[in-house]
């Protein structure tokens, strides 16, 4: 009898994970921009860099075997006892937060002003993450919600005088009913078809916004927007507003992970492996998938009025198609699903545009490539566990 071939052993497989393959892509991506002669030299070194790194791969498993005997031989030696994964995982989490408390006092106010964006933009993507990672559900107008936090703390701030604290309660509840709203008729709808509607959300959204002059100025946007304040004290200062955001950083983390961890969050989960089953098994498919819905456009509201308020003035054009895909990308890299995988997704999406800004003509070509390398040799994400991955 003839033996199933397997996905990663198919002919289509082998080729599209070949050294040529591979090669000749990102030449060709590089072709209109350099010629012909230097994409020819990129595909010759990344045919052998990439054929010497295959090589190489093949003698990890004897050399791991080789540096465990010995390490354990030494360790027989000395008697001495390595820390316990735990401990160092514990370790290295406290190294981290020193570095990332200690930012102000040693980085540059621009590295500190990216820093404070990347806060904002981890919120907003751990939110999408409960519709898409953990729910399965595929929503291309995401960024809806984040524009109707912005939007409803700048009218409420500057048309009735509303402060940050006052106003930050109704713009999320706001928001929240809205996604809550907009699951009712679309959820009953799937796949490609769901996909659709919220993109159409999000541009309906995006055109009120930019048509509708008498209530948001339109084009124009709204300015003016108080910073937040505590104790009477206004938080403008870039170094005090770095802090505030790691405050709801880590509230949004905590929070997501206890749902996650819950009963809510189990149900998610099954909801995404398989619908039909999780249905037979009592599972109110329906109630969960709102909850996934309004729960994840919470703290996109929540993303949005605390993006209104660092920069004290919103248009629509914050608010576009591409942002729903950047965030879109920071869920799939980070690894759907994967709450640290998230924020780690978030930070490099939000950093690495800054870093190649030097080279800006090729920031967006090194983006993309760097996107469709990771959905050939690891589509579950850099964090994400080995049985999920972007299935669109």
């Amino acid at each position: 009898m003839n033996k199933a071939v397997s996905k990663t052993d198919s002919p289509i497989h082998r080729f599209t994970h070949s050294p040529f393959f591979i090669a000749l892509w990102l030449a060709l991506l590089f072709l209109p921009f350099k010629g012909l002669k230097a994409a020819g030299i990129l595909f010759i070194v990344l045919f052998a860099a990439v054929s010497m790194l295959n090589m190489f791969k093949k003698y990890v498993g004897t050399m791991k075997g080789v540096f465990s005997d010995f390490k354990q031989y030494l360790l027989g030696r000395s008697r001495i006892k390595l820390p316990e994964s735990k401990t160092r995982s514990i370790a290295l989490t406290l190294l981290m937060s020193v570095v990332v408390m200690a930012l102000p006092f040693y980085g540059h106010d621009y590295l500190i002003d990216i820093a404070v964006l990347s806060g904002i933009y981890i919120i907003l993507a751990q939110g999408l993450n409960i519709v898409v990672g953990f729910t399965g559900l595929l929503n291309l107008g995401f960024v809806a919600f984040y524009a109707i936090g912005a939007y409803s703390y700048a009218l409420l701030n500057t048309k009735l005088g509303m402060g940050f604290w006052a106003s930050l309660p109704l713009s999320v509840m706001l928001v929240t009913l809205s996604g809550f709203i907009l699951a009712i008729p679309a959820l009953r709808l799937r796949g490609d078809y769901l996909a659709i509607v919220t993109l159409g959300f999000g541009e309906i959204v995006r055109l009120v916004l930019n048509n509708w002059d008498s209530f948001t100025k339109g084009p124009n946007g709204i300015g003016g927007i108080e910073p937040p304040n505590i104790f009477g004290m206004q938080i403008s200062k870039l170094g005090h507003f770095y802090y505030f955001i790691i405050i709801f950083v880590l509230l949004a983390v905590f929070i997501i992970r206890r749902v996650s961890a819950s009963r809510i969050g189990r149900a998610w989960i099954a909801i995404r492996e398989d619908e039909i089953a999780s249905s037979s098994i009592g599972i109110n498919t329906t109630a969960y998938k709102l909850y996934s819905f309004a729960f994840g456009a919470f703290w996109a509201g929540l993303a949005g009025v605390l993006f209104a308020a660092k920069m004290q003035f919103v248009s629509p054009e914050s608010f576009t198609f591409m942002e729903s895909v950047l965030v879109l990308c920071m869920v799939i890299l980070g690894g759907l699903g994967s709450i640290p995988g998230v924020v780690l997704g978030a930070i490099i999406l939000v950093m690495l545009p800054e870093m190649l800004r030097e080279v800006q003509l090729y920031r967006m070509l090194a983006l993309g490539s760097g996107l469709v390398m990771l959905m050939i040799f690891r589509p579950q994400g850099l964090m994400g566990g080995k049985g999920v991955s972007f299935r669109g």
